[in-house]
């Protein structure tokens, strides 16, 4: 994964090295889940597998996180931050062309960390 100086895939506006790149590291955890959303999308879009990987909740998550070729994340949306839901429509580009993906996302805090759950 490579460093940026550019702004955060998240939508933040802020650098990726003080946004999403602190949390890909391991260098503090997401404080909430609309965080961790953010977190993840970024993780996606920077092809940081391992992380989506690990903030996976164990009960839901998968074998492994696969990449996707050719795809490219493109732009983030938050439509609604709630307790422990996200719901966001994430924008990405192939081939075929544009596409969404619009998910209500659920989270849950284990161990003083939040995880993804389900969608």
């Amino acid at each position: 994964m490579s460093l940026f100086v550019s702004a955060c895939p998240c939508g933040s506006a802020e650098p990726y090295d003080a946004c999403c790149g602190p949390l890909h590291r391991g260098e503090r955890q997401a404080a909430t889940p609309e965080e961790l959303m953010r977190a993840r999308y970024a993780a996606y879009a920077v092809d940081a597998r391992d992380y989506v990987f690990r903030t996976w909740h164990p009960r839901t998550r998968p074998d492994d996180v696969p990449s996707t070729p050719g795809l490219t994340w493109e732009r983030l949306e938050i439509l609604d931050a709630a307790d422990d839901e996200v719901e966001f429509v994430a924008h990405y580009r192939t081939a075929d062309g544009p596409g969404t993906l619009h998910e209500r996302s659920r989270f849950e805090q284990r161990a003083g960390r939040w995880f993804y759950v389900d969608g």
